[in-house]
């Protein structure tokens, strides 16, 4: 798979960037918020779902190495993620937008464990970059 560059700028947009990145695996302590930037980064291991079987091949199991980049963010809320285990590893299920006084709202992260992130956002500006390294998963995401 050719890496993937994804862009959004609105709700719509969001939804997209979050089918592509459902299962992602990062590190508590690789999460970044920077407030004085208004930038919230987190590097993450994504399942590759677009992957496509061919008509001779059969379809493996990938992940890549990627970045998800929110700007615009002026506040960050957790819960149930401990800043004091950074080794801890979160599962990515979705991201959902919440409107509050468009175009400004609510991004939410939600993690598997009913952990989640909550960004205060001046307005939806984010965007999901793989950054070349992949590899073969050893197992495929099975959701109830």
């Amino acid at each position: 798979m050719d890496p993937i560059k994804l862009v959004a700028f609105d709700e719509e947009d969001l939804k997209v960037l979050s089918a592509h990145v459902q299962d992602s695996l990062m590190r508590v302590g690789d999460l970044d918020f920077q407030l004085g930037r208004k930038r919230f980064l987190v590097p993450m291991n994504r399942f590759v779902w677009e992957g496509k079987k061919g008509f001779l091949s059969r379809l493996h199991n990938e992940r890549h190495r990627a970045v998800l980049h929110f700007d615009r963010i002026v506040s960050m809320k957790t819960a149930g993620i401990s800043r004091t285990e950074p080794e801890e590893i979160l599962s990515l299920l979705a991201i959902r937008f919440e409107p509050t006084d468009a175009p400004a709202g609510i991004i939410e992260l939600v993690f598997a464990g009913k952990a989640a992130i909550r960004l205060e956002a001046e307005c939806i500006e984010a965007r999901l970059t793989d950054l070349g390294a992949a590899w073969e998963a050893s197992s495929r995401p099975v959701h109830d």
